[in-house]
This record gives structure tokens, C-alpha cells and sequence, in this order.
């Protein structure tokens, strides 16, 4: 049956998003805004000043209890021994095949209190999975709809914060307990575009008085509400996977080359001989940056070729604002080297791209 509008899962700042002129897309059962003014002017925002984004679809669920910290270094792949409280980490849930569940953040409160941010459409599954696993005396909730996510992200971001009083100029993947207007919140120095930027969790139900905060804040900024198409611009600028596409069940954490988000010298973690023994062989394909020497535009899915045979399949595309050109991320044969030409078949149309290593743009004001 086909999905419908009623079907989709809304975020508690829905009404907002009407209110701005939002176009609204299907996004891992959530209906969310793809776009406010366009893409190109909210990307842009971003990049020169700050974008307000709502990600409240994004998975939470709670892992609590003694021994809560050693149990999830137990089974996603990042070493947690690698932060202390306060602190959040990249890692990835993986199954016994090496595949990639999710990929999602971590925040250490404690040993015995770790929040985690999946993504919306494997946040049951991870939970599934962590409860399945976990010990007497550990407990696993799934706190989807307690907390809303909004991310500030741009060079202006510490100004638009600065405003309302709230914490910045902590240290990246590091969080910060805070109030506004009474708002118990935790802003996070994390996000998903490569800009400086900061992630607020907010209880779902006051989620609307901080976004109406945030952009009253920010206009002096240049602040704008940014969607889920700008978000993804952005991302793929960075080369940073996106779960479903350059990550999954079968593409594991070697082949996206995303092993620095795995803790090799561990002695436990899911998925851990299957990737070891990848490892060791070297992977049958690694995904690699491509960028477009002429007019084409990459899409997912679509076919790779070098010398007229063919070599891999895209699995990210679009066009960039920043570079004024087609991008993307595709695998590739491990052996294929940088500045090499590859033709990606464009709607019937051999194109030409240039493998490189992402990052595409170098944002002014990243950290990490």
C-alpha cells in the first residue's frame, strides 16, 4: 500500500513549518520539511551565517544502569573508552555479517547513563537489538518522542546561542546542560554539515518556544529556517554518509571507509570477526568522492564505468551550491586512484567525473 501524508509520523513543530511555507517530504516515516525559500538560499545560509534545522525525527533512546557504558562499547564499534562523561562519539551498530545497522551518535553522561541518537527510520531496531543484548540491572528505552533536536549550524551559530545565553565555545562532540525561559536543554557541539554548529536537545513538548527563540535570536544573524534538502547538500559537500545509501546492511564500515569509527584493538563489539577479516583481505570496493568535470549531475543508483567497463555504482549525488557542480560518492574498485576519470551513465549519457577525496568544500569555520 502506498504511504500517505496521514501515515507519517509528525515532529512537534509541524504546525511551525506550515506556518513558514514549508515543502514537506517522507523521510524515514516522518513527514519533514525538504525546503523553506530553496535549497540553494538555505545552503547558502548556512555556509555564510546560520541555518535553524529541525532533525526531531532523529532516533533517542536511553541505555542506564550499572555497567551501561561497558555494555554499548560491548556491542557498537567505537571505543567509549576514547571520551569521558560529557563528551559524545561516532560509532556504528553492526550485525554478526560486518553490515552497518545504523550509524549514530552517542552522549556520555555517565557510566551508568548514555543517551543515543540514531537515525528515525533504525531507532526501533537499535533499540530492539540493545535490549535484546543487554544484562540484568541495564535498561534500554526508546525515548523517540521525549526530545526534539534542532540544530543550529553556521559560521554565525555561536552569535545566534550567544544571544539567548547559552553555552558555547565548548569543545567539539562535547555537551553542555543548559536552561532558556525555564527549558532544561543540552546543547551539543555536533552536527551534520561541516559548519561549526550546535545541536540542541529539547523535551519534545517545549520544542516550539526554543525554535521561536532561536530565529528571533538569529535574525540580526541572517538566520534562516533550513530543510532536509539543504541538509543533504551540505552533507554530501562533506562526503559524510548518509544510512541507506554510502552506509548499510551491505556496504560495512571498511568499504565506506569509515574504519576510524571502529575500535579494532577491542575485544568485543558486533560484527567485530566479520570486519577483521575484511580488514586483513582489503575490501572488494571503497567508497571514494567524484566530482563532475563538465555539466552531469550524479544520483544514487546510478552506474559507473571506467574505460567503458563497468566499475561501481553511485550512491550519493547532487549538485553542489558552493562548487556550482555535480558531486557525489560512489564505490569503486579499491585499486582506483585519485584523479582518475570515471564516466557515471547520466540518463543514457556518459559523463565525466574525477575521483577525489572528500571533503568537496572546505567550510570556513569547521572543527574537529
Amino acid at each position: 500500500m502506498a504511504v500517505t501524508t496521514d501515515d507519517l509520523a509528525r515532529t512537534s513543530l509541524y504546525d511551525r513549518h506550515v506556518a513558514l511555507g514549508a515543502k514537506f517530504a517522507e523521510f524515514g516515516g516522518w513527514s519533514m520539511p525538504l525546503q523553506y525559500t530553496g535549497i540553494v538560499d538555505e545552503h547558502t545560509a548556512v555556509r555564510e551565517r546560520a541555518g535553524l534545522f529541525d532533525v526531531s525525527h532523529l532516533g533517542k533512546a536511553s541505555v542506564t544502569g550499572p555497567g551501561a557504558r561497558a555494555f554499548v562499547d560491548s556491542c557498537l564499534t567505537n571505543a567509549l573508552e576514547k571520551i569521558g562523561p560529557g563528551e559524545a562519539q561516532y560509532t556504528l551498530c553492526c550485525d554478526e555479517s560486518g553490515g552497518v545497522v545504523d550509524d549514530l551518535i552517542v552522549y556520555l553522561r555517565a557510566d551508568d547513563d548514555l543517551l543515543l541518537v540514531p537515525n528515525a527510520a533504525n531507532n526501533a531496531e537499535v533499540v530492539r537489538r540493545l535490549a535484546a543484548a543487554a544484562p540484568a540491572g541495564v535498561e534500554v528505552r526508546d525515548r523517540h518522542r521525549d526530545f526534539a533536536v534542532l540544530a543550529v549550524q553556521g559560521p554565525k551559530s555561536d552569535e545566534v546561542l550567544d544571544a539567548l545565553g547559552l553555552p558555547t565555545g565548548h569543545a567539539y562532540m562535547s555537551f553542555a546542560e543548559a536552561t532558556l525561559d525555564g527549558v532544561a536543554l543540552v546543547v551539543c557541539r555536533t552536527g551534520y554539515t561541516g559548519e561549526r554548529g550546535y545541536e540542541l536537545l529539547v523535551p519534545w513538548d517545549d520544542a516550539g518556544r526554543v525554535w521561536d527563540a532561536l530565529l528571533a535570536a538569529g535574525s540580526g544573524f541572517g538566520i534562516a529556517p533550513a530543510g532536509l534538502g539543504a541538509r543533504d547538500t551540505l552533507r554530501t559537500e562533506m562526503g559524510y554518509p548518509l544510512h541507506g545509501q554510502d552506509l548499510s546492511l551491505d556496504i560495512s564500515p571498511v568499504q565506506a571507509r569509515a574504519g576510524w569509527a571502529v575500535g579494532w584493538s577491542k575485544p568485543a563489539f558486533w560484527g567485530r570477526d566479520a570486519l577483521l577479516a575484511e580488514k586483513a583481505a582489503g575490501p572488494a570496493r571503497r567508497l571514494r568522492g567524484i566530482k563532475a568535470r563538465g555539466r552531469g549531475i550524479p544520483r544514487p543508483g546510478m552506474a559507473v564505468s571506467i574505460d567503458g567497463a563497468p566499475a561501481g555504482t553511485v550512491t550519493s549525488g547532487t549538485f553542489s551550491p558552493t562548487l556550482k557542480q555535480g558531486i557525489g560518492l560512489a564505490l569503486l574498485p579499491p585499486g582506483v586512484a585519485d584523479g582518475a576519470e570515471v564516466q557515471v551513465d547520466v540518463r543514457g549519457r556518459a559523463e565525466a567525473f574525477e575521483v577525489v577525496k572528500p571533503p568537496f568544500v572546505q567550510p570556513s569555520t569547521k572543527e574537529s
